[in-house]
């Protein structure tokens, strides 16, 4: 059971901003309900400018969470877009494989990039959920589906399945206090799509945010990001992909088709679709692109026999699920669930 939270900004600094400081309030009361510390490391409320201009002090707050024995749990406030920052101060002197151990980890979105890090040094992880977007959720209430999956992680330390919801939501047009309490937009979903190969498939989950891994080889945003990734081999080698299910959703940029052709291709030069075991596929957000994205998808892996089920809730879509990556993982497109052995 997971009493000791440590909350970490390990990309955008938003969390210490004023303007966001009742939606910080409105997670901590909720949190507090279900019985948890929770306490921010002490560079996570620094602001965006601190935060962008101080990756050490990402790192360092990163590290001190995993070395204290008293925190169960390490949740992001949320993504951004330069964590690949972190990589000199985690491992340069193996500082993030001496500090590592086996706490959960909790984000999504940029954050992509950490979990691959934390998966370098052998440990296990959580995607999909992060303090701002999930837990201070401007509804009177978490996201029925999304505060299912959280409490079971809370509660199990784990997460023993995921089936569909039954709706999805709208991306929130306004972040502000007149918006407390009201709901989302929502629509009915339609559930796990198989787009080909046999409906039944498993292996260990690994992956994120594609547009996250799309500038771990591209250098259009940041152009040292590439040779950063390649300096400290963040992406997995194909051996590392043999047998795995790789997961990918799209962030809230809703990549154009072309840009999304173009990540499928330095997937693909990888040789990792020659040797993983399927595909998941996170639902758009908004469904933007949906059927462009399919059809892309098929044509860009380009091995009819390999498995994809796209529409998993899980990413920047909400609700969200969480998945566990580092567990073995039995997908059923038939059946309509994804089930974990611990």
């Amino acid at each position: 059971m997971i009493k000791n939270v440590a909350v970490v900004s390990l990309s955008s600094g938003i969390a210490g901003e004023p303007s966001v400081r009742f939606e910080l309030e409105i997670g901590l009361r909720r949190l507090e309900k279900y019985g948890l510390n929770v306490k921010f490391m002490p560079n996570a409320l620094k602001g965006i400018e601190y935060t962008k201009a101080h990756p050490e002090k990402r790192a360092e707050d990163l590290l001190q969470a995993f070395l204290d024995p008293g925190t169960d749990m390490i949740m992001t406030t949320i993504g951004g877009d330069d964590t690949y920052r972190l990589l000199p101060y985690l491992f340069d002197n193996d500082e993030l494989a001496k500090a590592a151990s086996d706490k959960v980890f909790l984000g999504f979105s940029d954050t992509t990039v950490n979990h691959f890090m934390l998966h370098k040094v052998g440990i296990p992880t959580f995607y999909g959920q992060a303090f701002l977007t999930d837990i201070c959720e401007l509804s009177h209430e978490m996201l029925p589906y999304t505060r299912k999956a959280f409490e079971e992680l809370i509660s199990t330390g784990t997460i023993k399945e995921i089936t569909p919801s039954d709706v999805w939501y709208e991306e929130r047009k306004e972040i502000s206090p007149a918006q407390a309490g009201k709901p989302p937009v929502s629509h009915p979903d339609s559930g796990f799509e198989l787009l080909q190969g046999r409906p039944v498939f498993s292996g260990k989950i690994l992956g994120g945010c594609i547009c996250s891994m799309y500038d771990m080889f591209d250098g259009g945003r940041y152009a040292d990001m590439p040779e950063l990734c390649r300096k400290y081999r963040l992406f997995p080698d194909k051996n590392d992909w043999r047998g795995r299910i790789l997961l990918i959703e799209t962030s809230e940029e809703k990549p154009s088709p072309q840009k999304f052709q173009k990540a499928l291709g330095y997937l693909s030069a990888t040789g990792i679709f020659d040797v993983i075991s399927g595909v998941l596929v996170g639902k758009p957000m908004d469904e933007a692109y949906a059927e462009e994205y399919k059809e892309l998808l098929v044509q860009e892996i380009a091995r009819p026999e390999l498995p994809i089920v796209f529409n998993v809730n899980t990413g920047h879509a909400m609700p969200r699920c969480i998945i566990p990556f580092g567990k073995e993982a039995t997908v059923d497109a038939d059946k309509q669930v994804v089930r974990f052995i611990d």
